[in-house]
């Protein structure tokens, strides 16, 4: 039978790297790191479509701490810009990883604090840079950073950093770094934007496509409750909550960070314990996010509450459910939620509370991930909150603007007749099997 060390092995890298990648307890080459770690050694840009959690971060790494070998001078060799100061960490951690019986030195740049500290790791000497694009460009505007020597250059999540509006800062980068150099770009949706960015970034790359486009992990279930309001998502999810044993690790999203904060207040003490739940948002501190996501990855906190700031790149094995409480206007941002679970072969679940306003985007949602979110009955015994006359007046108006969206000519229909959506679908029948929590279950179409 053939080892791990072997199948490794395959790509000619060095003692230091194999010993590493044992140490970490890869088993084998996922697909992307299979095709992408050839391509990248032998100098070639590279366009890589692939899902989160499909080890596309070592795809990259790996052959880059290869190439660079061991530390040399004090100006960047490599330069690795990526969209949220989280996954910026994140890449530095697996790259210190990867790299640990190798000299190399790797310095992370992000926003939210001070640049003191990371100014100074920079003036003992760097050879790869992992950075927000503003951080990065602020210390090279202050003259921290000497880019003549940047010979790779790579993009993560390029996706997102479109989404982020982070085009003119890229251009930027690419306007000041040598243009002799090697060039990768990972990307986990292929939009118009990603591929306009890739024309301009990219010369003669190859194109790796381990998973089609915009589709969901194999390793989660989906399902999808319809619900009338706010107050009733509230109640289904303290309902779920206090199945404390199923609900170990959950990731529970949000749109906003105003709502993240109503989730957590409402939670808090009445099915989660405070020292088992926190919220993570843009308001929050670095600080506070990193201890947070520290606590959550491992396994004190039980329940974390978090916008949008945390959907990519945080890579925690063992998140037993994400729960979409909002459901994303993003749709890309959809996978990426849900990809926060089912990760290294770890089975899990991705749940969400739909209203009747969020129907016109689980539609858009179900056409790009090509498959029907299954529907499940509501519990029996939870309570159905009255809708407040503001929030129903809300998601009237918001129906009336999602119709204009798709037929200029609709004047409004505030008293359009009853629609086929019908929230707050109950299971049928007193005494389910499995009695309180055996009463959702899949609506048959």
């Amino acid at each position: 039978m053939q080892t791990t060390e072997n199948k490794f092995e395959q790509f000619k890298l060095n003692r230091q790297l194999l010993n590493a990648i044992e140490e970490a307890g890869y088993t084998e080459p996922t697909p992307i790191q299979e095709q992408a770690i050839p391509l990248a050694l032998s100098g070639q840009d590279i366009l890589g479509i692939a899902q989160t959690g499909t080890g596309k971060t070592a795809a990259y790494a790996l052959p880059l701490l290869m190439r660079i070998k061991y530390a040399q001078g004090e100006h960047p060799r490599a330069l690795i810009l990526a969209p949220t100061r989280e996954l910026a960490m994140q890449i530095s951690e697996a790259i210190m990883q990867l790299g640990k019986y190798t000299d190399i030195r790797t310095v992370v740049l992000y926003g939210g604090l001070g640049p003191k500290s990371q100014i100074e790791a920079i003036r003992k000497g760097v050879d790869i840079i992992v950075a927000t694009p503003g951080r990065f460009m602020d210390l090279y505007l202050k003259e921290e950073i000497i880019v003549k020597h940047l010979n790779v250059m790579i993009l993560d999540e390029a996706d997102k950093m479109m989404d982020m509006g982070f085009m003119p800062q890229i251009r930027r980068v690419l306007e000041i770094i040598p243009r002799k150099r090697q060039n990768m770009l990972f990307s986990a949706t292929f939009s118009d934007k990603v591929e306009n960015l890739s024309y301009e970034f990219l010369e003669f790359p190859t194109r790796i496509e381990v998973t089609p486009q915009s589709t969901t992990a194999e390793m989660v279930t989906q399902k999808l409750y319809e619900l009338p309001n706010f107050r009733t998502k509230i109640n289904l999810l303290s309902y779920l909550l206090e199945d404390s044993e199923t609900f170990n690790r959950v990731l529970i999203f949000t749109r906003s960070r105003e709502v993240a904060s109503l989730v957590h207040q409402n939670l808090l003490g009445r099915v989660v314990a405070e020292n088992e739940l926190r919220v993570i948002h843009a308001n929050k501190g670095q600080n506070t996010r990193i201890n947070a996501m520290e606590a959550f990855r491992e396994g004190s906190i039980r329940v974390m509450v978090a916008t949008d700031v945390v959907a990519r790149g945080i890579d925690i094995t063992e998140v037993s459910h994400v729960i979409n409480f909002d459901v994303p206007l993003i749709y890309e941002d959809y996978v990426h939620r849900i990809g926060r679970t089912g990760r290294a072969n770890h089975i899990g679940q991705a749940i969400t509370f739909a209203t009747q306003a969020d129907e016109y985007h689980i539609h858009k949602i179900e056409k790009m991930i090509r498959m029907e979110i299954p529907r499940e009955y509501l519990p029996e015994d939870l309570e159905i909150a009255a809708t407040p006359v503001d929030e129903r007046q809300d998601m009237l108006r918001e129906i009336d603007n999602q119709k204009r969206k798709e037929d200029p000519t609709f004047l409004g229909a505030f008293h359009e007749k009853k629609r086929t959506f019908r929230p707050a679908m109950k299971a049928p029948g007193k005494n389910q099997k499995g009695g309180k929590r055996g009463a959702a279950r899949t609506k048959r179409r």
